[in-house]
């Protein structure tokens, strides 16, 4: 079984929200340069380096992601890269820390 987390941004609007991670199409499109990418055009499921990434069907600009490592050996340098590059904001699910590199 993967271990999950949620991906959300690190910054907030005015209202102590957090901010959209962006535009669906932007974040496929952002992804892709660091071999995250789906198997198939308009797929809801992202692939990257030992990692799963879901987006939410049908949310426009999206607001969070679902993570889910499937190769914990590899997982950990693409995680903490994509959410550098990003400001992605990543907390774990059964514990609910954050990792805000």
């Amino acid at each position: 079984m993967s271990k999950q987390f949620v991906i959300q941004s690190r910054t907030a609007d005015n209202n102590g929200q957090r901010t959209p991670l962006g535009s669906r199409a932007d974040i496929v499109e952002s992804l892709s340069h660091f071999n995250t990418m789906a198997e198939a055009d308009g797929g809801e499921t992202l692939w990257g380096p030992g990692i799963r990434i879901e987006l939410p069907p049908d949310e426009d600009p999206v607001q969070q992601m679902l993570l889910h490592i499937v190769e914990e050996e590899i997982a950990w340098l693409p995680i903490v890269r994509l959410a550098k590059q990003f400001d992605w904001s990543v907390m774990d699910i059964e514990t609910g820390r954050e990792l805000q590199p």
